[in-house]
């Protein structure tokens, strides 16, 4: 009895080609490349195997996080707000990027939590980052599906958001733990602390600064500078308030760090290492942070304010709002100082004007011995 001859194979020009239906994987197709048949026959063999292999490793595939957060990047790349879902997929990549969907739990997710709260950044802020997971595992298991049709995740996990209630309060500090602190900044992040709590700027409105937004005041012999409403930060709450132009008014302490950092470079006004700094809440702030805490036990023999031991850069802007309170500043002007605009305070002043803020700003100079002291109720630490 003959050999059976294997299906699959057509002669064209000469030469054995594949066309064959493989059952569970689909139709392989292919030039064998000879025209000896029994050479055909193995080239043919070989396909199948490979196809067999193919279709049990799909049956096994299990996809990462990072595959899914790249594939939901590409289909929604027009929805106005994805950049800022890119952004936090980013910060989250290192800690989940690698793993399975279906390794993606609150506890695969603890380390990031914990890490973002550390940097000083707010419950509701981590909260939006857990919702672009969910919305990922949302669409790998209601929407895609693999070759076999089934769903990339079977079940969402239930993917628990933080509680906003305790949404850690604002911290001003007091001036000798100003002292404290700014004494263990490295220098370039202490030249910007200091102008932060001298003019009440935002982070993001200190390490983008641009002398382009320089303005000189005639009559005063001094600048303001006048930051463009369309300016952004690095995420979408991180630029000017409500999205108006933002005056800053530079009291003396302010004015003289601007003489000291001018010339350094052509565009940025705090310039790191050739660049702007990406941010200030960074390592070498929180290092220095935790050397000033451990610098106030040792020297007062009890452990400093919790607001101190974990104190944020943007309290340094709440400190400047205090003291202008302490200093009896009217609101409508403090507001003025501080950026908080709301549509109600122009960006257009008179001279006069502008002398009257830059008097009050001066209120709360480091170096006027006429600064008022700032008393804030603060409980003990048990």
């Amino acid at each position: 009895m003959g050999q059976k001859t294997i299906t699959g194979l057509t002669l064209k020009d000469g030469i054995w080609h594949i066309d064959k239906l493989v059952r569970g994987y689909g139709r392989i197709r292919g030039s064998t490349g000879t025209s000896v048949r029994a050479e055909a026959e193995q080239v043919l063999l070989e396909r199948i195997v490979q196809a067999g292999a193919e279709r049990k490793e799909r049956a096994h595939w299990r996809p990462t996080f990072r595959t899914a957060a790249t594939r939901y990047l590409k289909e929604y790349a027009q929805q106005p707000s994805i950049w800022l879902t890119a952004t936090y997929l980013k910060q989250l990549d290192p800690y989940i990027g690698d793993l399975h969907l279906d390794e993606v739990d609150n506890e695969a997710l603890q380390a990031y939590v914990d890490d973002r709260l550390e940097a000083g950044r707010a419950p509701r802020t981590v909260n939006i980052a857990l919702q672009r997971v969910v919305r990922v595992l949302n669409v790998a298991s209601r929407k895609w599906r693999d070759d076999n049709r089934k769903p990339w995740l079977a079940v969402v996990p239930m993917i628990e958001m933080l509680s906003e209630k305790s949404r850690r309060q604002p911290y001003p500090l007091s001036w000798e733990e100003q002292a404290a602190l700014f004494k263990e900044l490295p220098e370039h992040l202490q030249i910007m602390a200091l102008y932060k709590v001298n003019t009440g700027c935002r982070e993001q409105e200190v390490c983008k600064l641009k002398w382009q937004w320089e303005i000189e005041v005639e009559g005063l012999g001094t600048s303001v500078f006048l930051i463009p409403a369309e300016f952004g930060g690095r995420f979408d709450d991180s630029g000017v308030k409500n999205r108006e132009e933002r005056l800053v008014v530079l009291n003396e302490v302010a004015r003289s760090i601007i003489r000291k950092q001018r010339g350094q470079h052509p565009e940025w006004v705090f310039p790191y290492e050739g660049r702007a700094l990406h941010r200030m809440n960074d390592t070498a702030w929180r290092n220095a942070r935790k050397r000033a805490a451990a610098q106030w036990k040792k020297t007062h023999g009890t452990a400093p304010h919790p607001g101190f031991a974990s104190l944020r850069v943007h309290d340094l802007k709440h400190t400047y709002g205090r003291r202008l309170r302490a200093a009896d500043v009217p609101e409508e002007d403090r507001k003025a100082l501080l950026g908080h605009t709301d549509g109600s305070i122009t960006s257009h002043y008179s001279t006069a004007e502008l002398a009257k803020l830059i008097e009050y700003a001066n209120r709360v100079s480091a170096t006027d011995t006429r600064s008022p002291a700032l008393t804030v109720l603060k409980r003990k630490v048990a």
